[in-house]
């Protein structure tokens, strides 16, 4: 399968956005690359060429909102790097869709971003 390009959330309020991603992609090790007008850019600090994700204000100028059903699902390199994942989006304004811990055989945490959108972070285990 290949891997996809990147993914772009929806945001009313850019600089609120792009301080809570900031923060909670420190464990995961992605860093913002790009800033502009309507739009910001984070690429993994090991290939800050290749931008893999997007806060954005919505091109049709209406309300962002986020989907029903839809998640993002970011791979930590670590449990520890999920657990402060879930900890730094609370301290941020996040809100929490369960406390991290191991499902389906891998250890996940789920939390929503200030605009609402459901972001997982998760590792690989070994079991």
């Amino acid at each position: 399968m290949k891997k996809l390009c990147f993914v772009m959330v929806g945001s009313n309020d850019l600089l609120a956005s792009s301080k809570f991603y900031d923060a909670v992609f420190v464990p995961l090790d992605i860093i913002k690359v790009y800033t502009g007008k309507n739009y910001i850019g984070s690429a993994p600090k090991n290939n800050p060429e290749e931008i893999e994700f997007y806060i954005t204000k919505p091109f049709n100028k209406e309300p962002a909102t986020y989907g029903n059903g839809t998640q993002i699902s970011l791979l930590a390199n670590s449990t520890e790097a999920v657990d402060k994942f879930h900890t730094i989006a609370l301290e941020n304004g996040g809100t929490s869709e369960g406390q991290p811990g191991i499902r389906s055989g891998d250890y996940y945490a789920y939390i929503r971003d200030l605009g609402g959108n459901k972001i997982c972070a998760l590792t690989r285990m070994n079991i």
